[in-house]
């Protein structure tokens, strides 16, 4: 496998959201950001300091997954905090990989116990096929090639001028 440039992702990914959103971002009535926990919501955090936008919010699935019985609550997870009301609101789900499409569902099964959004389109950083349920992004930082016995796990590191830089690694899988 060849490496993965999360940095380059990112950046491809800002300049889609901008394209796809523009000016609707922010505001009362704009398109909000939520990230799901957790390499998802360190996106959202990240896209929102670059958008310029006042806040965005987390989404924590745990409850939702199918495979909770089996993993359960992860203890360092913060539960969800949504700064918008999300009835009639257009939201942006941010996540760090796609692939099977299970932690999109339960993203929006959370989502939906918040109230009845207006839409909801997905950012992702990066799409590495093998899906499961039919979801697409409408914005991708880029396809990935992994093999499917790894799994892709994002890390952000800080470059101690207080900017953050996401970076890439690969684990064999768990399940």
């Amino acid at each position: 496998m060849s490496s993965i440039d999360a940095e380059v992702l990112y950046r491809a990914l800002l300049d889609q959201i901008r394209a796809a959103f523009g000016d609707q971002l922010g505001g009362a009535e704009g398109a909000v950001l939520a990230g799901i926990h957790s390499g998802g919501a360190w996106l959202a955090e990240r896209l929102a300091r670059d958008l310029k936008l006042a806040s965005f919010g987390v989404v924590n699935v745990a409850l939702h997954r199918d495979d909770y019985a089996k993993k359960g609550l992860h203890s360092q997870a913060s539960p969800t905090s949504l700064p918008f009301a999300v009835d009639g609101r257009r939201i942006v789900l941010v996540d760090d990989v796609l692939y099977t499409g299970r932690t999109i569902r339960a993203a929006l099964n959370e989502l939906y116990d918040y109230g009845r959004p207006a839409s909801v389109e997905l950012a992702v950083l990066a799409d590495r096929g093998g899906r499961e349920l039919p979801v697409a992004a409408r914005c991708v930082g880029g396809m990935v090639d992994v093999p499917a016995d790894a799994t892709l796990v994002l890390a952000r590191e800080d470059d101690g001028a207080g900017r953050t830089r996401f970076v890439f690694h690969t684990e064999a899988r768990a399940d």
